[in-house]
């Protein structure tokens, strides 16, 4: 049997897929890797350590696929998105630390550009906001004041394309456009690399990637540098556009949340490129042949990193699977609200300056309360994403498909379809950003015919369908909305320390 791979290098770990014509799991391995927080607001990676991720996984999956006697006939690669690698083509070695998509330390740096009137310019060629959550500005500051030195031997990138110089003995160069569309420095509307923008954040144009179709054969692996393997690399996307990808949404107006580090809610918008909307971003989904799709995306920094908080930093949980069973075990969160502003806020807000706040704390708070604020937290963020994609849309979405590791809590996806009024559901594999990095491999190289055999291969795990009252989810909301505000704006220092 051919399987396709696809490597998955999201912002705590790396997830490496096999999966068969029929989409069904053949092997699977995972490893985490080392956060840095240098200072506060800073978030950063060793890009060879995620490397180093790859390759393991690369090698116990494709010792099993071989034991099984199956064949690869393509790679597929999801990534973390906006996160900055700069290396030396010479030696192959990063020259800083990866500059992680959750990273502030720009804040101040996109705060002047805005008051100089850039914002319109940034919106019109790129669909983003001015915020120290996309590439531009860390790339400035590498080049600034990170050490870094624009010479002939730099390249940039964001992972993908990091991952493909390295698997491919560092012959290519590349990424896709729904990578480049998160850097702030690619107009979406011409679909190639802005000299403007470049010239304005004084980003070299020869140290960026080519930007090929998403689906399409990007180069083939050296098998000193890829486990052993010598396959063709044939679909790059974005962790999030590769999960609407996975979720099978390619009929306009389809949408999903990934409910991973941060949420991402994204709606395919189709062929046209839309107009910027206040709060949300518009979005390379992805580019098959000559036909580009578009979406609207709501971006959420914080869901289930406030489990790991939850784990790691409050120490009331053992293991993030806890976190469910612990919400369930109380009725509500006992007034209870987290807003889990921990990088800011994103979607529809965009405030760096936010920070992580819990108000209606008692006496009787207990930590299963604060589990739960946790889980309705994630929720909440949502609902205020999805409220501002219909009004900016003009079509209400009719359902919410939803993935990523939190989504497996039931208690979640009620909530969810209650604040929502809408069903929620739950596909029966939950790895769906790699599954839409396999999708377009596969497609690629022909495992697939078109999208429309790689969704048939979708399969429902569980729908979600609304019961709460319509009143009380607007007193929901309006709480929450309070707590929100509360956190707005709380420190302009931190970030520029």
């Amino acid at each position: 049997m051919d399987v396709v791979l696809a490597i998955d290098a999201g912002t705590t770990g790396v997830r490496t897929l096999a999966i068969g014509p029929d989409a069904r799991p053949v092997a699977l391995a995972h490893r985490e890797f080392t956060q840095h927080f240098p200072r506060p607001g800073w978030v950063e990676h060793d890009a060879d350590e995620i490397l180093a991720a790859v390759l393991a996984t690369l090698a116990d999956v494709s010792r099993t696929v071989a034991t099984a006697g199956h064949t690869v006939a393509a790679l597929g690669i999801t990534n973390q998105r906006e996160t900055v690698v700069a290396w030396d083509r010479r030696t192959g070695r990063p020259r800083h630390r990866a500059i992680v998509w959750q990273d502030r330390r720009t804040a101040a740096r996109c705060d002047a550009l805005r008051a100089e009137g850039y914002e319109p310019t940034v919106r019109a060629r790129t669909g983003l906001v001015l915020d120290p959550y996309f590439s531009g500005s860390k790339v400035e500051w590498l080049l600034t004041e990170g050490g870094v030195s624009a010479d002939a031997d730099l390249a940039i990138g964001t992972v993908d394309s990091w991952l493909v110089w390295n698997l491919t003995g560092g012959r290519v160069h590349a990424t896709d456009p729904s990578n480049a569309s998160r850097t702030m420095l690619f107009d979406i509307t011409t679909l190639a690399w802005s000299e403007e923008l470049c010239d304005r954040f004084g980003v070299p144009t020869a140290a960026l990637p080519r930007v090929m179709p998403s689906g399409g054969r990007f180069g083939v692996t050296d098998p000193a540098r890829a486990a052993g393997l010598a396959v063709p690399v044939s679909g790059i996307a974005g962790d999030q556009q590769a999960a609407l990808f996975g979720q099978a949404c390619f009929d306009r107006g389809m949408a999903k949340n990934t409910y991973g580090t941060g949420s991402f809610v994204l709606v395919n918008l189709g062929p046209e490129c839309p107009a910027p909307a206040d709060g949300l971003l518009t979005t390379v989904a992805w580019t098959l042949g000559d036909e580009t799709t578009y979406a609207m995306e709501g971006s959420i920094f914080v869901t289930g990193a406030a489990v790991q908080w939850l784990r790691d930093g409050l120490g009331i949980i053992e293991r993030a699977q806890d976190c469910g069973p612990l919400a369930e075990s109380v009725p509500d969160t006992g007034g209870v609200q987290i807003v889990p502003a921990f990088t800011g806020l994103g979607s529809p807000y965009w405030d760096p300056y936010a920070r992580g706040t819990i108000v209606g704390i008692t006496r009787g708070t207990t930590r299963a309360h604060l589990a739960r604020a946790v889980v309705e937290a994630m929720a909440l963020q949502t609902a205020d994403v999805m409220r501002a994609i219909d009004a900016a849309s003009g079509t209400a979405v009719a359902e919410l498909r939803v993935d990523g590791g939190a989504s497996a809590m039931d208690l979640l996806c009620r909530f969810q379809a209650d604040l929502l009024g809408v069903t929620v559901r739950r596909p029966a594999e939950q790895g769906t950003t790699a599954l839409g990095a396999a999708y377009l491999a596969g497609i690629a190289e022909g495992v697939w015919s078109s999208p429309a055999e790689a969704a048939a291969a979708w399969r429902e795990d569980r729908a979600f369908s609304p019961t709460m009252a319509a009143e009380e989810v607007a007193a929901r909301l309006a709480v929450w909305s309070r707590a929100v505000e509360r956190s707005r704006d709380w420190d302009h220092g931190l970030v520029t320390d």
